[in-house]
Order: C-alpha cells, then sequence, then structure tokens
C-alpha cells in the first residue's frame, strides 16, 4: 500500500490484516518503486495525490518496467479525466475517498481472484473448500475455524494445490515486512493448519529445505 496519510494507512492495514492479508505499507512512490519486486506482491494500493511523485507517475513506471500486479487507485478527485487517466495508463480499478471499508475488502478480494486467474470466491481442493469472500473453510460438510493467519497459509498454498510454495514465498504472504518473524513462526502456523485438516481433508507435504504442499490428490 502507497499512502502518505499515516492515520488512513493504519486503518487500512488493520482492516486488510484481520481479514488475513500481510500488508507493506510505504508513503512515497519513490519507496514503492525501490520494492515492489522485490516480494511477489498479489496487489498494490496506490493513492493518486501523493507528495512528489503522484500515483499516475508511479502507475506509469511500474507499467513502463513489465509489472503486471493488479493496482487499486484511491482518490479524493472526482474528475472524469482523471479516473480514465489512471485506467489508461494500467490500473485495474478505482476507489474514491471516503470509501466504506467493506467495499474495499470487496474490492481487494476480487482483484486478488482476478490475479490468480480465477475469478470465482471459492477454491476448491479435493474435500476441502475455501471461500475467498467470507473466509469460511470446509472439509467436506465440517466446518474448519482458523485464525486470520492460518487461513492465509492454507489459502497461499489452496491456490498452488500440487505445487511446491517455498518458505519464504510463504512467510512473505503471511507477514509484511514490518511484521516481527519468529525463526519457526511459519511451521507452528502450517502444523496448526495440518491438525486441522486431518483426517479427512488434504494433507499438506512439507519438502525439507525448500518449502510446503498441500496435495492436490
Amino acid at each position: 500500500m502507497i499512502e502518505d496519510d499515516a492515520a488512513l494507512a493504519r486503518s487500512i492495514s488493520a482492516l486488510l490484516r484481520a481479514s488475513g492479508h500481510a500488508v507493506d505499507h510505504v508513503p512515497t512512490g519513490e519507496d514503492a518503486l525501490a520494492i515492489v519486486g522485490s516480494e511477489p506482491y498479489a496487489l498494490i494500493i496506490l493513492d493518486v495525490g501523493l507528495p512528489g511523485m503522484d500515483g499516475f507517475a508511479v502507475l506509469a513506471d511500474l507499467r513502463r518496467r513489465g509489472e503486471r500486479v493488479p493496482v487499486l487507485m484511491l482518490t479524493a478527485r472526482d474528475a472524469l479525466d482523471d479516473r480514465v487517466r489512471g485506467l489508461d495508463l494500467g490500473a485495474d480499478d478505482y476507489l474514491r475517498k471516503p470509501f466504506d471499508p467493506e467495499e474495499l475488502e470487496a474490492r481487494v478480494r476480487a482483484l486478488g481472484r482476478r490475479r490468480g486467474g480465477d475469478p470465482t470466491p471459492q477454491i476448491r481442493v479435493g474435500s476441502l473448500t475455501i471461500n475467498r469472500s467470507t473466509g469460511a473453510v470446509a472439509v467436506g460438510e465440517r466446518p474448519i475455524d482458523l485464525r486470520r493467519r492460518e487461513l492465509a497459509v492454507l489459502e497461499a498454498l489452496a491456490t498452488r494445490a500440487g505445487q511446491v510454495v517455498p518458505r519464504e514465498m510463504l512467510i512473505g504472504e503471511v507477514f509484511g515486512f514490518d511484521e516481527p518473524v519468529g525463526g519457526n513462526a511459519i511451521e507452528v502456523h502450517v502444523t496448526r493448519v495440518r491438525g486441522k485438516l486431518a483426517p479427512d481433508g488434504p494433507t499438506i507435504r512439507t519438502v525439507r529445505g525448500v518449502g510446503y504442499m498441500l496435495d492436490a490428490g
């Protein structure tokens, strides 16, 4: 998230983290351009009215670099020309301030699904279902109660079912860069999720020295 209003940034970060997202925040376009590309971001939330390099310039630079990550632009402006300009530069969606938190969450979910190539809100892996709109998880008819980071771990693995997800990538999707991460934090979350899926759900396999894989079989 690229937002110079510190109070708004804290509010949005808290909202999205409560929904299970890892959020990295920087206040300027220059800071954003220095870190984008270092992590496989699912979405960029970009304020138009940044000091110095504004949101349009940041967006143009990202697209020139070939960055295809979805961009949701936030703006206090109501001019049609501004919205058209942003979309022409490669923005994927626009949200005008002030906005309803539920609408922001809905747009974040929709853009995240678009990046994954699946526009539907539901993920299915064998008997496992994850509703990305509500956060509801079930194995067959059995509901699974997951904490927010457990849900983030499971969703990251489920969207890549049958593939090995490197440990560092999983950490990047579950924790923001300003959040302290203990040496075995991701292993603790994986172990908890594995236990909650057992005995009738998909298996999370450990690929030693690499990462984890949700068995798609």
